[in-house]
């Protein structure tokens, strides 16, 4: 790396009580902004020390005393039990059994109770009202039943507990009071609120850029009762704690239709970020996108009345924002900072259409991380774990320009870790280096466009429902970290915009999931334009890359929709009796890097590949089954990959197999020779950058317009040389 020593770009989190640790580290790590964090507040000796000043402001929290008199206001959900089986005439049902009671608490006011169901399930039909009835005193609903179904209780729960902060709460085990979160539909906390972001503007002069902890609604994180089952659902993308009855009530009025509680619980399944969505889920959140945008910029505008800035934190409460959707622009934020674990994390900030991007990096100076394991204490290693989500995210960097980056959580942690403060002093300098690069121009790009194809299109760009570490099992997570730092020019597209001429733009499509999964298109797929046009595509000289189950639907001659241009389908069982192609595996020299690999998830008895006919070629298989293959289409050609887990290796398979579908040769112009490492080219700058993304010591061979340029790399080294 190089000696060049920079200042700025980097966001520290100071603390009241230790202002000689928060002055040092930020001379130390060339800091410029100093922030508060939850539960830490910055002294007058912080404020005045010179630098920029981020204040952290969760809009909807932090208001317990008014929250305690306008208990009706507060935020709301629906909640269904488990099904419940009758063995007799009646079955009492007591609603808060099965839920997290410092979480939740039953509305039954007559404006939330007219929206509560119960559903005979056997049968999946409503429960007349004339058949159950609600019981106050104990928490209990009885339903006339029909022995031996089983039925549900969907009802209205307030939320008496804010996630992030019961989860902040319950990780660093404080002994305070929990907060609420107030709802900013009603026009009464409206008012509070926007006299409230008054008076907090007035009471911090010293601050420059207001922090909003998002906006007003959360991700859905259900708690439950029970210690062997508390995460009892988690969905990054969700809309489910947006529910309140007076929202309920505008949207009929507006839309010209009423929602259920059946339309939010879904049969206890929810409407899951990774399952395709309906005309009802969209109408809703539209509804409260405007609702979000318009009650946003409101508070934005008072803050830039006051002359600082405001910023948003795209994690915790951002339901509603939604930065790719067209809209974003309309709140006025003049940053966004994003928390990340991974490369397409930082890929998704870095696409936002704003004016500073900001990074919030892991590990937080936490005692615990998120799984749960120690971090800044005894038997942690943040040291290491800082290295390894560097790792993940510097590749993305040298792709996309990024402003700022930054910690959070308790700085005295550090005290311990003098290891860790001189690695965060190498981060800072690195990042600085990075983005003076990008400064002078775009990095080189090979010329094959891509896009991946998926139910939500750009909407989702980057992203799916969680976090790389929470969603491993998701092929479609593991393509978007893997192109995170490819030198490829990449876009998000909806199966509409396929009908639209988006296929126009790009040269290799990538369709990955699970069947029935918005990753995978579900019944979309029954559309024949969209089979049409993709089919067409190929034919005429693109590509096609299909994982796990692309196109999958059932109906049809052929699981896969698109079989016929992949080269392969899925037997389901349909087709145990028929003959399958027998083949030779015919690999393609240099095409999977030694350690790539591509299996069949599962069992094999289930959802066996085979191929569609004798000249499709197989490049790869997995216990007698054919994982990889790849079939000449037209002027085009088909791909596909039973599987693909990001791995140095698969991130190298990916990239070679992009080339190959584009028509590029494997061993182009800067491309390492080494799948452990990779480079990135600035030909404004005339720097190349290689990056080792092992543990261990590589060496790396890249292929320049001046020649081949050698290099030897420690353990996640970056080295940077002017051609």
């Amino acid at each position: 790396m190089s000696e060049t020593r920079r200042t700025g770009g980097f966001t520290l989190p100071g603390e009241a009580g230790y202002e000689a640790l928060t002055l040092e580290m930020a001379k130390k790590w060339g800091a410029d902004v100093i922030r508060d964090s939850d539960g830490t507040v910055l002294s007058d000796e912080i404020l005045d020390a010179g630098y920029g000043i981020y204040s952290t402001i969760c809009i909807i929290r932090d208001h317990n005393a008014w929250a305690k008199e306008h208990p009706k206001e507060l935020q709301q959900c629906f909640l269904m039990i488990a099904p419940q089986v009758a063995d007799g005439g009646e079955l009492t049902i007591p609603l808060m059994k099965d839920f997290f009671e410092e979480q939740f608490a039953v509305n039954d006011s007559p404006e939330a109770f007219k929206y509560w169901q119960v559903y005979d399930r056997t049968t999946d039909t409503v429960v007349p009202a004339e058949r159950w009835s609600y019981r106050a005193a104990d928490g209990t609903v009885t339903v006339k039943t029909t022995p031996w179904h089983s039925y549900t209780v969907s009802f209205m729960a307030y939320r008496i507990w804010e996630e992030i902060s019961m989860y902040n709460h319950t990780t660093n085990n404080w002994d305070k009071e929990h907060l609420m979160q107030i709802d900013p539909m009603y026009p009464e906390t409206q008012a509070y609120l926007l006299d409230w972001m008054r008076r907090w503007c007035e009471a911090h002069p010293a601050t420059t850029v207001v922090r909003f902890t998002s906006m007003f609604y959360n991700f859905v994180w259900i708690w439950g009762s029970d210690v062997r089952c508390r995460n009892r659902f988690t969905d990054w993308g969700s809309y489910d704690f947006t529910v309140s009855a007076r929202a309920l009530d505008q949207f009929a009025e507006k839309y010209g239709y009423s929602l259920t509680a059946e339309d939010f619980v879904n049969q206890g399944k929810l409407h899951v970020t990774h399952m395709p969505g309906t005309q009802r889920k969209a109408d809703w959140m539209a509804f409260i996108n405007e609702f979000v945008i318009g009650f946003g910029r409101k508070l934005v505008d008072i803050v830039h009345e006051y002359g600082k800035k405001a910023y948003v934190f795209y994690d915790d409460s951002w339901v509603g924002i939604e930065p790719y959707n067209g809209r974003f622009g309309e709140f006025g934020f003049d940053g966004l900072i994003k928390c990340v674990f991974s490369g397409y994390e930082a890929r998704l900030c870095a696409g936002v259409d704003v004016e500073t991007h900001e990074l919030r990096l892991h590990p937080y100076l936490f005692p615990v991380g998120l799984g749960g394991l120690p971090t800044f204490m005894e038997g942690g290693d943040p040291t290491l774990d800082a290295k390894r989500y560097w790792n993940s995210v510097r590749r993305a960097l040298l792709r996309a320009p990024i402003q700022r980056i930054g910690l959070g959580g308790y700085l005295h942690l550090v005290q311990d870790f003098p290891d860790f403060c001189d690695y965060i002093e190498e981060v800072g300098d690195e990042f600085r280096t990075f983005a003076s690069f990008h400064s002078e121009g775009e990095p080189y790009t090979i010329r094959t466009r891509v896009a991946v194809l998926h139910y939500w299109g750009k909407l989702r760009s980057w992203t799916l429902s969680g976090h790389f570490h929470e969603t491993y099992m998701n092929d479609l997570i593991h393509i978007n970290e893997a192109l995170s730092g490819l030198p490829v020019e990449v876009s998000f597209i909806s199966f509409e915009d396929v009908k639209h001429g988006a296929l126009d733009q790009v040269d290799v499509v990538i369709n990955a999931g699970f069947a029935g999964s918005a990753w995978s298109g579900g019944d979309v797929w029954k559309d024949a334009e969209i089979v049409e046009r993709l089919t067409r595509f190929v034919y005429e000289g693109g590509a096609l890359i299909g994982v796990n189950e692309p196109s999958a639907v059932d109906g049809y001659d052929t699981f896969f929709r698109m079989a016929n241009v992949l080269g392969v389908d899925e037997d389901t069982g349909a087709r145990v009796c028929h003959g399958k192609w027998q083949y030779e595996v015919q690999p393609v020299d240099g095409l999977m890097p030694k350690g790539s690999f591509v299996k069949k998830k599962g069992d094999y008895r289930k959802g066996i590949p085979y191929l569609m006919g004798g000249d499709v070629r197989v490049l790869a298989e997995d216990a007698g089954v054919p994982v990889f293959t790849m079939n000449r289409f037209g002027r085009g050609f088909g791909f596909y990959l039973a599987s693909f887990e990001k791995t140095v290796e698969n991130t190298r398979l990916l990239l070679n197999l992009i080339l190959l579908a584009g028509g590029e040769g494997l061993d182009g112009l800067y491309l390492t020779d080494n799948a452990a490492t990779e480079c990135a080219y600035y030909p404004g700058s005339g720097q190349l950058v290689v990056i080792n993304n092992s543990e261990e010591e590589q060496s790396a061979k890249v292929r320049t317009e001046k020649g081949d340029v050698n290099v030897m790399l420690a353990a996640f080294e970056t080295r940077i040389i002017r051609l």
